[in-house]
């Protein structure tokens, strides 16, 4: 349930509202607006009553949140979340460009690549230092010395750095390098870890689950807002189909829904939906054309001896090219 108080309420009308619910045993959740404060009630196993609102001091309305996702959805919170870097900000007017190879192979490749991606528009270098691998026997990236890289990327080139976490326990190194914590498609629904990354001070980029539908998917990051993080943005990154000319089928129908549901900020990775590099520019282009607030593209200076990923990457001339073609259908980099 949403408590809507009205405009003039007092502080201390809010505070009443807040201690009401908690001496049920919910969980109140404040969500200031530009003309109103409304106040969402979490973990309460049964419906509420709204009269038990509808008479107190300050408040306006008392309505019930239909969505299983609460913090997630328009219901409880109609405005755009936008979450600020220096410079720029993720879910505004600009399409934010992250670029950069599957994994971290060598301070020379991640140097080279960083530089020519930067040049292009990035504002975030991405990269892999652990990598979940469907094979055991591929690459498993560098792990805390692929964060190191990363970290002298950053220093470097002033991009901001994204990097995948693939355990709760890798989390904890991974938040102590990076910009943006990835929660991958594997593991959407690795609740323990979605809940650390919930309690991270760092905004969390999460993945739809290769097999998840958009319900579960912002499900998934539901979990993440519950432990108290509301920078989190979504990606969809392609699903499991029964084709064969694609590795998954990108799901840009999802991305107006999810806008319509959700006021998370959405992000579209095209290289993972596609794992061909001939696909990767016309699906970017899709992706941003159906309203993405972002783009996830892989970029390798030598695609043939990357070790994970090759065939879809793009080389950096074909970045730059899929920038300028952006820029000429309209859209701020």
């Amino acid at each position: 349930m949403l408590i809507v108080m009205r405009k003039d309420a007092s502080n201390e009308e809010i505070d009443a509202v807040i201690k009401k619910i908690e001496s049920f045993g919910w969980q109140a959740k404040p969500i200031p607006g530009g003309e109103r404060t409304a106040i969402g009630i979490l973990r309460n196993t049964q419906p509420v009553d709204p009269a038990i609102f509808l008479g107190m001091p300050g408040v306006r309305d008392a309505i019930s949140v239909s969505k299983p996702y609460k913090l997630v959805s328009r219901e409880m919170h109609p405005e755009d979340t936008h979450i600020p870097f220096e410079g720029f900000e993720i879910g505004g007017e600009k399409l934010i460009l992250m670029a950069g190879p599957c994994a971290v192979e060598s301070e020379s490749q991640a140097f080279s690549i960083a530089e020519s991606v930067k040049e292009a528009g990035a504002k975030i270098f991405r990269a892999g230092a652990f990598k979940p691998r469907t094979s055991p026997y591929s690459f498993q990236g560098l792990g805390e010395k692929g964060l190191e890289i990363l970290a002298k990327v950053r220093e470097k080139f002033g991009l901001f750095i994204i990097s995948e976490a693939t355990d709760h326990d890798i989390c904890d190194l991974v938040e102590q390098y990076v910009d943006i914590i990835q929660i991958g498609t594997r593991n959407m629904q690795n609740y323990r870890l979605l809940r650390r990354a919930g309690q991270a001070k760092k905004p969390v980029l999460l993945k739809r689950g290769m097999w998840a539908t958009v319900d579960e998917f912002l499900m998934a990051a539901e979990y993440i807002m519950s432990e108290g993080n509301s920078q989190v943005i979504l990606c969809e990154r392609g699903i499991r189909t029964f084709t064969t000319h694609s590795r998954n089928t990108l799901d840009l129908n999802a991305v107006p829904y999810i806008k319509q549901e959700s006021h998370l900020p959405i992000v579209i990775d095209p290289s993972h939906a596609s794992g061909r590099r001939d696909q990767v520019i016309p699906l970017a282009k899709a992706g941003a054309a159906v309203g993405a607030h972002g783009l996830l593209i892989e970029v390798h200076n030598q695609p043939e001896k990357a070790m994970s990923d090759g065939p879809q990457s793009l080389l950096p001339e074909q970045f730059k090219e899929l920038v300028k073609q952006l820029k000429e259908m309209g859209f701020k980099i």
